[in-house]
């Protein structure tokens, strides 16, 4: 091969190159289109601004809360000392203040409601995730349960003293224990409704969210309806409903006036489930606007903050546990 035909095929490939790169060229971009793009890259800047701003003013309400709550306990804390936390006495007459049988009641009715409650929450989320996911008995069901969220918590608490009462207090002579109606069993009870919503509703949605190919390829190799819940669903979607029951768990710590209605109002530490009781929240709404001395209202303060502080250690190691379920 000459020179000459060296030369001329650099030529050729030169002239293909210009014709490739004009056909791949860069579109112009006009004014109009430029002025676009500057307001999406600017309204973006902003959004992310306002996410920022959001979320440094969610810290900030939080803390100033804590803030608050730790500057009112301040006198009892100074007067009581850490023996408030496990003081089984509560006689505001006399000046003494613990706070331990209504810790105790709080813990006994929560818990005792997510162990009532998980079951139908986990069940009903089944149902509406796998067995119905579509369709109008679908979206009743939904619906209904959503309602039951909605309902003002006052209502329930009346619903409680006219029907649940009277049932449990029926229940409790059949046993054989004082037959007092309200108590700790009463109010988990009304708890264990208020709450299923919560964990049923996020449970529905992970459920849905299961890969189809997973579920196929057990159906693929055998599996029933039931191994594929037990095997495939429940073990994908544990993170999720633990989630679920975290949350419901958050709101039943804190509910203050249907607990208030059915659990008897006593500062006496409860014998047995079926005994009244005492929460945090239901002290603090029954007391404060009586709370005549300065050390009296800063007691029910600290219960706040020792009620906030739970809320607090509880949610954390729900999402330690969150977490290694994830990791799984």
């Amino acid at each position: 091969m000459d020179s000459t035909t060296i030369i001329n095929d650099t030529l050729n490939l030169s002239d293909i190159s210009r014709e490739v790169i004009g056909i791949v060229k860069t579109p112009v971009i006009t004014g109009s289109k430029l002025k676009r793009l500057y307001k999406q890259i600017r309204s973006e800047s902003i959004f992310k601004k306002l996410l920022v701003i959001v979320a440094v003013a969610m810290v900030i309400l939080v803390a100033g809360i804590l803030f608050t709550l730790i500057v009112e306990s301040i006198p009892s804390i100074k007067a009581l000392g850490i023996k408030y936390l496990w003081g089984k006495t509560w006689d505001p007459v006399q000046d003494i203040y613990g706070a331990y049988p209504f810790l105790l009641g709080t813990l006994l009715t929560s818990f005792l409601a997510i162990l009532i409650s998980v079951p139908f929450s986990i069940a009903i989320a089944v149902f509406l995730g796998e067995y119905y996911p579509k369709g109008w008995l679908t979206e009743f069901l939904k619906n209904t349960v959503e309602l039951i969220a909605a309902v003002p918590s006052v209502i329930y608490g009346f619903w409680g003293l006219a029907v649940l009462v009277p049932l449990v207090r029926s229940f409790e002579i059949k046993i054989g224990v004082d037959a007092v109606g309200v108590g700790i069993f009463s109010s988990a009870l009304i708890l264990a409704i208020m709450i299923i919503p919560y964990a049923a509703s996020l449970g529905r949605s992970v459920i849905q969210m299961v890969p189809s190919s997973l579920k196929e390829g057990a159906y693929s190799l055998g599996a029933t309806r039931w191994e594929v819940i037990r095997h495939i669903i429940l073990p994908y979607t544990k993170s999720g409903l633990f989630a679920g029951i975290l949350l419901s768990l958050g709101r039943a710590l804190g509910e203050t006036m249907a607990v208030t209605m059915v659990i008897g109002n006593t500062s006496i530490i409860p014998k047995n489930i079926f005994a009244p009781g005492n929460t945090m929240a239901s002290v603090i709404a029954n007391e404060f606007t009586e709370a005549d001395k300065p050390v009296y209202l800063s007691a029910l303060i600290e219960l706040g903050l020792v009620l906030f502080l739970l809320t607090v250690v509880i949610n954390m190691i729900g999402r330690r546990i969150i977490k290694k379920f994830t990791n799984d």
